[in-house]
């Protein structure tokens, strides 16, 4: 692993993407696939015992893998010819028998991808759940809501978290659909599980079975619709994180100081400035969706694969693909930390949105002017009202601009109007709106 590797990566998924994990999963597809034809009648009884039995504690060199693939286009060709050096010779006809390069390198990346996606769900989950928990506690907690980088108008923290709750367990949600798609790839040189004969659907089966895969309609060397939506699954979790993420490095901002994340001593800290504390985990998630998008367009292009096996597009899905994973994985990994540990200072929070006032409350009132003097002109007096200073400056400027009737409920109406809880009933309803979505089963669309 590089040092930048290191830093951005985490290392429970790193692990799951090593060249030794992935080398281990071809293993697994290749013995494996004796046992599927020997269940299916193919292979004599017996056969995958002795494979067994001749891989079992064999340390195939990663290294060495990558210099011999170079001749052959891919890494399982010299895998074979490794593993048929250590099997008995009755044994060598049927190790990697009926199976194609594709075969085996497509379903060991359905492997490490299933591994993966089971554990970013499960981070996710978690982060979804920590946004929820500070959906209902802060859910009636005022804050100014900021849009185009301003001031606009009042809501609650309670709805911000709610907004992160949806948006992390509809990523979780399409991701699960995406992984529980991943199916073993088992066709021979051009789809048609030709040596195999009558037997080719059993094997199929087998092999599905053995590895925990799912079997597919057809042999899918050139049709990439699950590596497609993977990727795309794969990058709504790094984006969907990464809207948290960019939310929290915001309100952390010096100036802001509305939320702060988590960490022990020296978390956040700088090499030049001693006094900072930087979100530094929001930071890494944000680097990571910013680098998703273009690795998922790559895999996005590389779909389109000529007849039963592609030239070079197949090659080109690999890596952008496995270092998803890792951007995927990490990213929700992180925002989990993130969320469960985000201090929120809601006095902060109470205390900008009353500095922003009156101005923040000029929708409000411009609401309650509409009907006596039209859009266009209650926009004008309440646009000039809103600078006259505090309360009672602008509720004297709007009388004055009404003839004194202040619209249809007089002075009343327009110091209600002013206050920011006039315009936060609704906050309620909308956090409890996002815990049932949140709640929903996952067998739900």
């Amino acid at each position: 692993m590089t040092l930048l590797r290191a830093v951005s990566g985490v290392s429970a998924i790193d692990e799951l993407l090593s060249d030794e994990a992935l080398v281990a999963s071809m293993v697994t597809v290749e013995t494996a696939l004796v046992h599927a034809a020997e269940r299916a009648g193919v292979v004599p009884a017996g056969v995958a015992d002795q494979v067994d039995r001749a891989v079992a504690g064999h340390d195939v060199d990663p290294e060495a893998l990558a210099g011999a693939s170079l001749s052959a286009g891919n890494p399982v060709v010299p895998l074979v010819k490794e593993l048929l050096g250590l099997v008995p010779a009755e044994a060598r006809p049927w190790v990697h028998h009926g199976a194609t390069s594709q075969d085996v390198l497509d379903t060991a990346l359905m492997l490490r991808a299933a591994e993966v996606s089971d554990l970013a769900a499960d981070r996710l989950g978690v982060a979804r759940d920590a946004a929820a928990a500070l959906a209902r506690r802060h859910r009636a907690d005022p804050q100014i809501g900021r849009t185009l980088g301003q001031h606009a108008v009042p809501t609650t923290f309670g709805v911000v978290a709610a907004g992160w709750a949806v948006g992390l367990d509809a990523a979780r949600r399409e991701l699960r659909r995406a992984r529980a798609a991943l199916a073993v790839q088992l066709g021979g040189a051009a789809g048609t599980l030709g040596v195999y004969g009558g037997a080719g659907p059993d094997v199929v089966t087998a092999l599905a079975d053995e590895l925990g895969l799912v079997v597919p309609a057809v042999p899918w060397h050139t049709d990439r619709t699950r590596v497609r939506c993977l990727a795309a699954a794969l990058g709504s979790v790094t984006v969907a994180a990464g809207k948290v993420a960019t939310d929290v490095v915001g309100l952390s901002a010096s100036e802001v100081g509305e939320v702060a994340e988590g960490g022990g001593a020296g978390h956040g800290g700088s090499s030049a400035m001693p006094h900072k504390r930087n979100p530094v985990r929001s930071v890494l998630v944000r680097g990571a969706a910013i680098r998703a998008p273009g690795l998922a367009a790559t895999v996005l292009a590389a779909g389109l694969q000529e007849h039963q096996r592609a030239v070079g597009a197949w090659h080109a899905e690999w890596e952008p693909l496995l270092e998803l994973l890792s951007l995927a994985g990490g990213a929700a990994d992180r925002i989990a930390d993130v969320l469960a540990g985000l201090s929120v200072d809601t006095a902060r929070m109470a205390a900008t949105l009353e500095a922003a006032r009156p101005a923040v409350m000029a929708e409000q009132l411009t609401t309650v002017l509409k009907p006596q003097l039209g859009r266009a002109e209650a926009q004008r007096l309440v646009g000039d009202a809103v600078t006259a200073g505090d309360d009672d400056a602008v509720v004297a400027r709007v009388l004055r601009g009404t003839g004194g009737t202040g619209g249809t409920g007089g002075e009343d109406e327009l110091r209600a109007a002013l206050d920011p809880r006039s315009s936060l009933e609704a906050c309620g309803a909308i956090v409890d709106a996002a815990l049932a979505e949140i709640a929903r089963p996952d067998t739900e669309a």
